[in-house]
């Protein structure tokens, strides 16, 4: 792969990474679904004008129920149980839990879609959630039970839905899916928004963090996410996953302070470990 798709995933990684902080400091202003919300219909104005082409627009209504999945699983669901955790978590310990996605996922495969594992992929599953129990400790004090629990749930979520994409809609085009689901997911979550309005106008942090996540996290880095697709395919661009939570854990610790103990460096080790197994294609 050429340097310079080197350094667009290692971009991606920073952005995706730095969501988190991001969610952590908007929550408690707006609230989880309010936040969700305004992030999705941010990000979903920003694909609108390619999703209005002729050329996209022809294949809405066929893969229309792929949409209506993935606007709920891959979209609406995951990012308000983020939004939620980060009410009793620490941001690094959103990033590490969201990396348990790649681990899921290969479990799922080998269930639904009946994909055989190699030992290095068996192991890295093993070691991944090695990971997990070390973070999900009681005594951990940077996340509660509750959290874990919403974190691991949207991690699932997000692994349920790329193997749905394998089975039922992998020759769909990506901008489709991803847009689409984008903008559906916002209509969805607005009538739960109107309920739950912050009683006062947010901070400037708050605004700024919102604008982050709904134009550079999620609507400008989805578009590049596609684009790395189409020019190195699925599985390089899936390295992504090594370099997510490593920033989240930096910028929590450069920008919120956030401390980075042995327990959240080992558990972090242990997940990327286990990443990088269940990648593995060979024996």
């Amino acid at each position: 792969m050429e340097n310079k798709y080197w350094i667009l995933i290692t971009i991606l990684g920073a952005v995706w990474g730095s969501a988190f902080m991001f969610i952590k400091i908007a929550t408690p202003e707006l609230g989880p679904i309010a936040l969700v919300n305004i992030r999705l219909a941010v990000a979903g104005l920003i694909f609108t004008p390619f999703l209005l082409q002729k050329k996209y627009l022809k294949h809405f209504r066929s893969n229309l129920k792929n949409i209506l999945v993935l606007s709920i699983v891959n979209t609406a669901l995951p990012f308000s149980l983020f939004a939620y955790a980060s009410l009793e978590s620490s941001s690094n310990m959103l990033s590490i839990l969201n990396g348990t996605t790649a681990i899921m996922a290969v479990v799922i495969s080998t269930i639904w879609l009946k994909v055989k594992l190699n030992r290095f992929q068996i192991m890295g599953v093993f070691i991944g959630l090695f990971g997990i129990v070390v973070l999900a400790n009681p005594d951990n004090i940077y996340i509660s039970t509750k959290a874990t629990i919403f974190c691991l749930s949207a991690a699932f979520c997000y692994a349920l839905s790329a193997n749905y994409i394998q089975k039922f809609a992998y020759k769909t085009n990506t901008i489709v899916l991803i847009g689409w689901s984008l903008v559906l997911a916002s209509i969805f979550l607005l009538p739960l928004t109107i309920f739950n309005l912050p009683s006062q106008f947010p901070s400037n942090n708050t605004i700024f963090s919102i604008l982050w996540l709904g134009v550079i996290s999620t609507g400008i880095a989805f578009l590049g996410y596609v684009r790395l697709i189409e020019k190195v395919g699925a599985v390089k661009t899936a390295t992504v996953a090594y370099f997510i939570p490593i920033f989240g854990v930096i910028w929590g610790y450069v920008f919120l302070g956030e401390q980075i103990t042995l327990q959240i460096l080992i558990g972090m080790i242990l997940i990327l470990t286990g990443i990088i197994f269940t990648n593995k294609r060979y024996d």
